[in-house]
């Protein structure tokens, strides 16, 4: 019974939350119609975990909103054979969902009690193309570098250059920024130009900021 309700609610946030909000890309609906979100929260949350908001883990972790979610996987337009880096996993399902778009992924988490959650997700769901490695988020998995496709799964106020550089030439990364002070972020995808790198923005979101990811007070003399 509880399968059938979790089921129609699947279909509901894909139909009323994620097709009306530019999310088009067919196999990330099916991605999302497929993998089972209450599997990913705690007993007293799975009667939320289709609502269209946050939902808070531990650690400091929350599983993202699934239309901010579904629209950056959008984004990274993830094909068969790449190789995939999750920034910040909590406790899987984002990276459930791009395992099902690509080759091969690799999830770090700060937290060995989210890497050992996380990890034991994906098994009990029968994903076998990912991975959850105890790493800190701001310094990427360089030695399993380069990536296709990076997916920072928060909001973040920088992006340090040394997880940038983790991507191909032509690979991409996507989080939300938010620099402190902004009064909301900006979903932006952030690619290789010239020496450098340029950050695109895609559409204005409000997810919680990965506390790894704040920018170092300056200092005014």
């Amino acid at each position: 019974m509880y399968e059938i309700q979790f089921e129609t609610a699947r279909k509901m946030m894909v139909d009323c939350q994620l097709r009306p909000t530019k999310v088009t890309d067919e196999r990330v609906l099916d991605a999302f119609g497929t993998i089972p979100r209450e599997d990913f929260v705690g007993k007293h949350q799975r009667a939320m975990a289709y609502a269209d908001e946050d939902l808070q883990l531990t650690g400091g972790r929350y599983l993202m909103e699934p239309m901010v979610l579904a629209r950056l996987v959008q984004a990274l337009n993830i094909q068969a054979k790449d190789n995939i880096l999750v920034v910040g996993g909590g406790t899987g399902y984002g990276t459930a969902i791009v395992a099902r778009l690509g080759g091969s992924v690799i999830t770090v988490e700060t937290r060995a009690q989210l890497v050992e959650k996380a990890q034991e997700n994906l098994v009990s769901i029968g994903v076998d193309n990912a991975v959850v490695i105890k790493s800190r988020l701001v310094d990427g998995l360089a030695k399993e570098a380069p990536f296709d496709r990076i997916l920072i799964e928060g909001s973040v106020e920088t992006v340090p250059e040394k997880l940038l550089e983790q991507l191909t030439p032509r690979g991409t990364l996507v989080a939300v920024w938010r620099p402190a002070g902004a009064p909301i972020g900006v979903a932006s995808i952030w690619s290789r130009s010239g020496d450098g790198f340029a950050r695109k923005p895609l559409f204005d979101a409000q997810v919680p900021l990965l506390e790894d990811f704040k920018a170092k007070a300056e200092f005014v003399f």
